[in-house]
């Protein structure tokens, strides 16, 4: 086991001669060598600092001891919340996308939404060897492989993995207007006719879908709850439920509280947890929040996380990502007013939440894009893109790269965050002055990130700074492992853009 890091021993004394009337201080640092000493350099893409607070709301540099000592951070660097040697990457699929999203099976396949506009519809994209290489898996149109999609058109592509089954969820949403559900059970080798939702209010927009194990379900042991945005924030989110594995879903009804005055209808991804709750997050009236359902989507409650850390005001101002950890706890994270990603969790579905954190890396200025995936208790990753350098101020390394904070002990009194970059500086995925705040290339309203068996955290990513939208899959070479036994992840090979291939 690594050696505890000991930050400070400080004592004061007094002078003995009369008439000085304040105390000498003498700090002295004693770090005690090994815990952030891995026996080869640091990537300059790596960082492992403490988060943020409300009042104190910048990261402070877990392996600086003045740094530690001056925000009077108690350091506990034992049991889960130790430092691990991480590094990260990202691979090019050679396929276009946009508003990217990520699904992995226990059979270790990833799949990546391709986008391919009017007329071919979204194509699924699919990796069966830890994201070198990628083959269009459809669905196609009947079952012409290499033709268009089943469905001829998707504004919004999705894919999800229900984690409960491993049935592939495709979910496509056509003119703002009608949705359509497909599935594999097969890892994508064979899919199902497209099952059309019920879909009432106009626009149908903003699509998220989830499962969980619930009693109310009548065909295998999953209810699927999706929901959708009406375009109009009183109105607020409305949600569907099928009960019968997707094919049948019944007519959409409010995602919140009946009677409860709502001021946003756009949402973030839809998340379900083993104990049969689900969640969807978006600002309540008051601040942030997330939305819970016991009964299977039926009925909703409301709970605004904070009132201290407000939504950002621009593209991502209803972007409340939900996750789901092992054990039942919910974790979320925004972006706030002041342009980082904050991040609250709690431990008992939604009604009390932990203290805001801002997660951001060191050197971060702005962030957008927020999204979240929670493995065993108290493990998560949280995904994002972030600048350093503006490229209207700052033309040295400057632009957007991908991030993902990590955190094996999030309960921790004050959990250690070990953030990665997947792209080097000078290599951005996009150099649009306020991408953060717009939509911007293949990043469209939202990104994605999800966690596989071994316990490995995959982020989907757009690479536009060529404009040419190629997905990308940011990963960890190396680091801690998010489900399981808490170990060193196996070793993957390096990437960057020597992957793309558009």
């Amino acid at each position: 086991m690594q050696k505890v890091l000991v930050f400070l021993i400080a004592f004061l004394v007094t002078p003995s001669f009369s008439g000085c009337l304040e105390a000498e201080d003498k700090r002295t640092i004693i770090e005690e060598p090994g815990i952030f000493d891995f026996g080869r350099p640091q990537p300059i893409t790596t960082w492992y600092h403490y988060a943020g607070t409300v009042a104190e709301p910048w990261a402070v540099d877990a392996t600086d001891p003045l740094a530690v000592l001056s925000s009077n951070i108690s350091a506990n660097l034992t049991g889960a919340n130790i430092p691990y040697f991480t590094n990260a990457t990202y691979y090019g699929t050679g396929f276009d996308t946009f508003e990217p999203t990520i699904g992995v099976t226990s059979s270790g396949a990833i799949f990546f939404t391709n986008y391919n506009g009017a007329g071919d519809g979204t194509h699924i994209i699919r990796s069966q060897d830890k994201g070198q290489t990628w083959e269009d898996v459809g669905p196609f149109l009947g079952g012409d492989e290499g033709g268009s999609g089943q469905t001829l058109n998707s504004n919004d592509p999705y894919i999800y993995v229900d984690k409960f089954t491993d049935r592939l969820v495709k979910f496509d949403m056509h003119a703002l207007a009608v949705i359509n559900v497909e599935y594999s059970d097969n890892d994508g080798e064979t899919w199902s006719t497209p099952y059309p939702t019920q879909g009432y209010a106009v626009p149908q927009d903003h699509q998220s879908i989830a499962s969980m194990p619930h009693p109310n379900a009548i065909s295998g042991e999953v209810v699927y709850v999706y929901c959708i945005n009406t375009g109009s924030p009183a109105a607020g989110a409305q949600c569907s439920r099928s009960l019968d594995g997707g094919r049948v879903w019944d007519a959409q009804q409010p995602g919140y509280p009946t009677g409860t005055a709502q001021c946003s209808g756009l949402h973030g991804h839809v998340a379900g947890g083993m104990d049969g709750s689900v969640y969807r997050g978006n600002p309540s009236c008051d601040g942030p929040a997330v939305y819970r359902s016991l009964d299977g989507g039926y009925s909703w409650t409301e709970h605004t996380i904070t009132t201290e850390i407000g939504m950002q005001q621009g593209w991502h101002s209803h972007e409340v990502a939900t996750a789901v950890d092992e054990a039942g706890n919910v974790h979320a994270t925004w972006i706030g007013v002041d342009m980082m990603p904050w991040y609250a969790y709690s431990r008992d579905q939604g009604d009390t939440w932990s203290n805001p954190m801002m997660i951001a890396a060191p050197e971060v200025q702005e962030t957008g894009f927020p999204t979240i995936f929670a493995g065993d208790e108290g493990r998560v990753v949280l995904g994002y893109i972030g600048e350093v350098n503006d490229v209207e101020t700052n033309a040295s390394n400057s632009g957007w790269s991908g991030y993902m904070a990590i955190m094996t002990d999030a309960f921790a009194d004050n959990p250690l965050i070990t953030s990665v970059a997947v792209n080097s500086p000078d290599d951005p995925l996009d150099i649009t002055s306020d991408c953060g705040n717009v939509r911007c290339g293949g990043f469209g309203d939202f990104i994605d990130v999800e966690i596989d068996d071994e316990g490995r955290p995959w982020i989907a990513l757009s690479h536009n700074a060529a404009g040419s939208d190629e997905a990308i899959i940011g990963i960890l070479t190396e680091g801690p492992t998010l489900y399981g036994d808490l170990t060193y992840l196996e070793f993957l090979p390096p990437g960057g853009p020597t992957t793309l291939k558009l």
